[in-house]
């Protein structure tokens, strides 16, 4: 399943596709971010998360260009704590870290605290390897 938002110039800057086999989510953000798209895109993902009930989010920001920091508070507040209503648990963010985008990702990682685990990463396999483990810990032990 995937779901694709654009914005105003039908420009798509967000792909969401849950992966079944995987159970997660994997979003790919795209291009220079305004609070609106973000507002717009985490809210799609917000009803594609209701319909996976998927506890791993892997969200690709290497793509993105310039700071997203203007939504960190939004995000915090705002989504997070919905998102952890519909069964996140796990979140991956994966970020080139000589990018602006690094830095609105170390912002939210402190805005989120304790609410859920959230990592970042510097590649795509990194990122899916912690997910598995996640997955792996949580599944009950067959003795």
């Amino acid at each position: 399943m995937t779901r694709e938002v654009a914005n105003a110039f039908g420009k798509v800057f967000l792909t969401m596709t849950y992966e079944p086999q995987n159970d997660l989510t994997f979003n790919v953000w795209q291009g220079y971010l305004t609070l609106e798209s973000i507002m717009k895109g985490s809210n799609v993902g917000i009803d594609f998360l209701a319909q996976t009930c998927c506890p791993c989010l892997l969200n690709d920001n290497t793509h993105v260009s310039g700071p997203w920091d203007h939504a960190v508070a939004w995000i915090a507040q705002d989504w997070t704590p919905r998102a952890i209503g519909l069964g996140l648990r796990y979140f991956a963010h994966v970020v080139s870290p000589e990018s602006f985008a690094a830095l609105s990702a170390e912002a939210l990682v402190s805005g989120v605290g304790d609410k859920f685990e959230m990592r970042i990463f510097g590649n795509i396999e990194a990122a899916r390897q912690w997910l598995r483990t996640c997955q792996q810990a949580e599944r009950p032990r067959k003795d």
